[in-house]
């Protein structure tokens, strides 16, 4: 069996990977590069394999990093066959329609012809096949297996099977206590595993050390009545934040202000997520409890839901303190630019990171401390104060990494880290060869090898 990594191959984003057997080819997700101009320039080049031979992808997660291309890839010749679990399936629907418009605008201003339309993403759609946790999947020699990964609801990571040798496909592995999803499977007798490292490095801080920062970040907004910026994904991190956000309100502990979520993909992710909120197969206990007990976790008194441009523009007439929750969780698009644009230059004001922040991107810069930023094509100064919490990262930190390695350090041959800038991936890979005795290794883009 021969594996070719085509993304995430020291970047975080960008996930493709090519599996051979014979004639018969799969692939593990296909996804968008995103963060620098350079990394997204990836998205116009042509796919280094004919997609008229890929028989069939499966999706570890509704990510755009993870499925961003798989209309692109329709596009090009594609007509094999789709699976992931129910819930990532109905998020990428969304996720995929709202990103058409996007890309095709930077593809008009790169001169380059679309990605993609709204009828490729309609005809991905209806190859697109929903399959439980644990429910096999057989293509040609291939035999395929989804386990919960714990990052977002539905999130997986895939075991194919092939010759009798087992590789896994980590996708993303979820944060310890994440809100919402059930805890991260295990997993034993693998041969190889490919293994996400984008927090290779890091220890993310506790569950309750990052709502007590939460409730900081509010209260000191109150005091100083400024606005509270959040730019979030709309995916899961806003559902997170709602749900502690929620917990935060029912316990008394943070004051009642107006909350904003003035993203309408973020609006629409949540109908999804009220829609599996009771399904024992993919939602945590403690959220099923508070369903049970008849607590609406995704509303609470003071938040709002801006879908409309007339509503986003009505928060400005709304004196502060408030919060303001918007994508992108970058900050390298959508509405939250126009909130930034307003207050980065108010010293009252703070920006509050919670995910992520790929280099290149303006979250970054703000984040490394750059006076001056460009949005919306207007100089801005930054005087706002600028928060962190990595522990609201969906992301795995080292330490959870490690704990979901070593029941199969048995049995592993060799470990690849993908899903990482590099020197993420290289304190991880200095951590399993010492503490698991396991080989590591950073592959290349394009670099194969046989397992």
């Amino acid at each position: 069996m021969k594996l070719t990594f085509y993304g995430a191959t020291e970047q975080v984003t960008g996930s493709n990977f090519l599996l051979e057997s014979g004639s018969a080819k799969i692939l593990i997700d296909c996804g968008l590069h995103q963060g620098s101009r350079y990394a997204e320039d990836g998205n116009f080049k042509p796919f280094p394999y004919d997609p008229k031979e890929i028989e069939a992808v499966f999706v570890t997660h509704s990510h755009i990093d993870h499925i961003g291309r798989i209309p692109q890839l329709y596009r090009q010749g594609f007509r094999g066959s789709i699976y992931s679990t129910a819930p990532t399936k109905d998020f990428a629907e969304q996720l995929l329609l709202d990103s058409e418009h996007i890309l095709n605008k930077e593809a008009a201003d790169r001169n380059e012809p679309p990605l993609y339309t709204i009828d490729d993403v309609n005809n991905v759609l209806g190859l697109w096949h929903k399959r439980k946790y644990h429910e096999p999947v057989t293509h040609g020699p291939f035999e395929a297996e989804f386990y919960d990964a714990g990052h977002i609801l539905g999130s997986s990571f895939v075991v194919i099977t092939e010759g009798g040798k087992r590789t896994v496909f980590s996708g993303d592995i979820g944060n310890l206590k994440t809100p919402i999803v059930k805890d991260t499977e295990t997993i034993t007798g693998v041969d190889y595993a490919l293994v996400e490292s984008t927090y290779g490095g890091r220890i993310h801080e506790d569950l309750l050390s990052r709502r007590d920062q939460l409730e900081d970040a509010i209260e000191d907004a109150v005091r100083s009545g400024g606005v509270l910026l959040i730019p979030a994904f709309a995916m899961e991190r806003t559902q997170d934040l709602l749900f502690e956000l929620n917990q935060l309100a029912e316990e008394g502990r943070i004051p009642r202000l107006p909350i904003y979520i003035d993203s309408p993909l973020a609006i629409k992710l949540t109908a999804v997520y009220k829609k599996y909120s009771a399904d024992p197969h993919y939602v945590d206990e403690e959220a099923l409890a508070h369903l049970r007990n008849g607590d609406a976790i995704f509303d609470f008194p003071g938040l709002h839901f801006s879908l409309t441009t007339e509503q986003s523009k009505a928060i400005n007439e709304v004196a502060p303190p408030k919060v303001i929750i918007a994508g992108s969780g970058m900050s390298n698009g959508g509405r939250i630019l126009h909130h930034e644009r307003r207050h980065l230059s108010d010293p009252n004001s703070t920006i509050l990171f919670i995910g992520y922040q790929a280099a290149g991107t303006l979250g970054r810069r703000i984040l490394e401390g750059e006076r001056r930023v460009t949005v919306l094509g207007e100089e801005v100064e930054v005087r706002c104060r600028k928060r962190a919490i990595s522990g609201y990262s969906a992301h795995a930190d080292q330490e959870k990494l490690l704990a979901w390695i070593a029941p199969m350090r048995q049995s592993l041959k060799k470990i690849f880290l993908i899903h990482g800038e590099v020197d993420q991936g290289e304190q991880l890979a200095v951590k399993i060869r010492d503490e698991l005795a396991v080989k590591a290794h950073i592959p290349k883009y394009g670099e194969s090898v046989i397992l």
